[in-house]
């Protein structure tokens, strides 16, 4: 439906507001101005043999929207407690309020979890694999991050709320049944929503067989809206890529173009390492916010993060490419 096309909700933002002025001489055209308070940016860097590289400080990093320089306001690394970036690029521990909107050290401290799990018809095999994945998937998490395990066939099951209980959430997971026709992307799209109301970092990782027979919302249209969101989605689909082409490959936008990464494994074994590489990315992984500046730009505002030492220049990132801000009307 094109009304999906028009969902925008600030995702990668703490805050967004917008402000639409009508000018009293010319009321056939109104201005819209965008006011972003706000922005979270999560991304790896990897070396030339695709290692991580872990020990980086605010000052290696340049981060660029739409060209415009921007001044980091917070860095962490992994799970650890963001820590205040300074003027001078020197580090200190973040204060309870910390800039123009209050801000909690807690809400920033380790990742935000949201599993969407297949529960439709196409899951009957190697059901209770894939259960079992996803359970040693969030016993290793990090004590710092939370979990929520959503489920899905036609609808969307929010079977754990967000919460750092592993017990509770391996329990809601066990409880959940294969069925019914498969909705992913109206869920996906629910699950985003969800996932924007929260501060700090968070990611979706969506554990599918791959087919889709009941969605109401075009999977582009879902894409655009990960993409202004800016919340990374990492996929693992249990479907070989040569028999669902089509939804392999919009698998592979939808991770890409958010700064996650597509794993298409059939095997319990495959899908094991898929989870084991996405925690390694969590664990891994540097997050920065900032507070725009001036930029006249109200559609897509491109993201670009370069390295500033000659040594470091040879790394690689992997992070999404921009977000769109969120304009009233």
């Amino acid at each position: 439906m094109k009304v999906f096309t028009r969902i925008v909700s600030a995702g990668l933002l703490l805050t967004a507001g917008a402000t639409l002025l009508l000018k009293a001489q010319d009321q056939e055209r109104p201005t819209f101005r965008v006011k972003v308070d706000m922005v979270v940016l999560s991304f790896t860097v990897f070396d030339q043999k695709g290692h991580y590289v872990n020990g980086l400080k605010p000052k290696d990093f340049k981060i660029l929207e739409d060209t415009i320089p921007q001044k980091i306001a917070t860095f962490a690394e992994g799970a650890r407690p963001p820590m205040q970036v300074l003027p001078s690029g020197e580090m200190q521990p973040m204060p309870r309020t910390a800039g123009p909107i209050n801000t909690r050290s807690e809400d920033f401290t380790g990742t935000n979890v949201f599993v969407l799990f297949d529960t439709s018809n196409y899951m009957y095999r190697g059901f209770v694999y894939a259960s079992d994945a996803i359970a040693d998937f969030i016993r290793g998490l990090d004590r710092a991050d939370s979990i929520a395990v959503y489920t899905y066939s036609r609808n969307l099951n929010r079977s754990v709320s967000l919460n750092r209980d592993r017990g509770e959430a391996i329990a809601g997971l066990r409880k959940a049944v294969a069925g019914d026709d498969s909705a992913l992307y109206n869920s996906l799209l629910l699950t985003l929503r969800d996932a924007a109301k929260v501060p700090g970092r968070k990611v979706v990782i969506v554990f599918s067989n791959g087919p889709d027979n009941a969605s109401m919302v075009a999977p582009d249209d879902v894409r655009a809206v990960a993409e202004d969101e800016g919340i990374p989605i990492y996929v693992i689909s249990t479907s070989e890529v040569n028999k669902d082409p089509v939804s392999a490959n919009i698998f592979r936008r939808i991770s890409t173009s958010t700064g996650g990464k597509s794993y298409f494994a059939k095997t319990w074994q495959k899908q094991v390492e898929a989870f084991e590489n996405i925690r390694e990315d969590l664990g891994n992984s540097y997050t920065v916010t900032y507070y725009p500046q001036p930029n006249p730009n109200e559609g897509f505002r491109k993201i670009s993060i370069e390295l500033t030492s000659e040594q470091a220049k040879k790394f690689r990132i992997r992070a999404r490419p921009g977000y769109r801000p969120q304009r009233g009307f």
